[in-house]
């Protein structure tokens, strides 16, 4: 499909929704006051509670993975703390069979999508690759190489072109990971073929010890734009306009209009992992001015404003400490599989090779049991 610019000037007239290469789209303002534009837009009451639950789900799993780790039984782990309403507004925004590409801390949006927590650890404790069906989630394993993922759903949605349909192929990455070789030739290639991509970047401010005005002069949705994709730009500690934002993209995206990206501004409010010191590079006076912008207390807010009484955050808490003891007892029962599964993962279908080495394998150990 050849890029038509009159097509994007009528998609985005029926859409009723103009991308903008500057502006940033916020709904509720970090005191929980809605903006002209929110008010406009309107406030959906069971979707903010539904967004603001799996944040804070999402967060005492985080506090929860980062203590563990703390005391040995994790080998790594990767917070998603100040980032939650980028992740969660934005997987809610897709549909069920929307398959995503996650990088390696889409925690919130992962636990969103149903995964449960056993399962997004066992990778973290070193006891196997990835701990989850990608195909029963669409949600695919985590990429740890900075940026491959877009490229890896660059070429999934070549194949959902090819099979028909009208799914979306959604990519995480951050604003670190934009400045790698394998982003900017996802956009093109994404660009060029007109394919169904939806880029979607949290630029927590930081790659690494990195601050983004370092790592180039041009916002990255205006770098996406230049690719000729649709790019938005959205305050990413606003579950709510992160969560129209991507409705946005990703129907404009499912009818066939190419891809696009949102970028959205958060904060990443831990360091980069747990074997980083963020005091090292980061003033704390910019931790305590993020700080007065986080996501949950905005969202709450907005909540209390509009009805939501306080026994129904009183429940919440109450669920959120149950959560946390399954999380620890989860996490400490997590074992490493047989080796044998192994070889059932290497090729999707049944390869000679494996299953020659798979049978060398358990001869070798019934004979080492026979004692020869």
């Amino acid at each position: 499909m050849t890029y038509d610019p009159r097509q994007r000037d009528r998609a985005d007239l029926e859409f009723g929704f103009t991308p903008t290469h500057s502006a940033m789209t916020q709904f509720v303002t970090p005191d929980g006051v809605m903006t002209d534009a929110g008010l406009r837009h309107g406030l959906d009451i069971d979707l903010a509670r539904t967004l603001y639950r799996d944040m804070a789900r999402a967060r005492r799993v985080d506090q929860e993975a980062f203590s563990l780790q703390r005391q040995g039984e994790l080998g790594l782990w990767l917070q998603s703390w100040g980032q939650e309403a980028a992740q969660v507004g934005s997987i809610h925004a897709l549909a069920e069979d929307d398959y995503v590409f996650p990088s390696y801390r889409e925690h919130a949006a992962a636990l969103a999508r149903g995964i449960e927590p056993a399962e997004l650890l066992t990778q973290w404790r070193g006891a196997t690759h990835a701990g989850w069906d990608p195909e029963k989630y669409k949600f695919h394993y985590y990429a740890l190489v900075l940026g491959t993922q877009t490229l890896h759903a660059t070429g999934y949605a070549m194949g959902c072109r090819l099979d028909g349909g009208d799914s979306v192929v959604a990519t995480y990455f951050g604003d670190g990971a934009a400045s790698q070789g394998d982003v900017s030739e996802a956009f093109n290639w994404a660009a060029a073929r007109s394919l169904p991509v939806l880029f979607i970047c949290q630029n927590n401010q930081w790659a690494i010890s990195t601050p983004t005005d370092l790592q180039y002069s041009a916002p990255i949705h205006q770098r996406a734009a230049g690719f000729g994709l649709r790019s938005f730009h959205v305050d990413g500690n606003d579950a709510l306009a992160v969560h129209e934002v991507t409705r946005t993209a990703a129907e404009l995206v499912r009818k066939g209009h190419g891809p696009a990206l949102v970028e959205a501004v958060t904060f990443r409010m831990a360091g980069h992992s747990t074997s980083d010191d963020p005091n090292r590079y980061r003033d704390a006076a910019e931790f305590d001015a993020w700080e007065t912008r986080d996501p949950l207390r905005r969202l709450r807010l907005v909540l209390e404003k509009n009805g939501t009484t306080a026994q129904y955050f009183h429940d919440l808490d109450a669920e959120l400490d149950e959560l946390a003891v399954e999380v620890r007892a989860a996490c400490r029962a997590i074992t490493a599989p047989d080796l044998d599964s192994v070889f059932e993962n290497a090729y999707a279908d049944p390869h000679p090779g494996v299953i020659a080495e798979r049978a060398s394998r358990r001869t070798y150990l019934d004979a080492m049991k026979a004692g020869v």
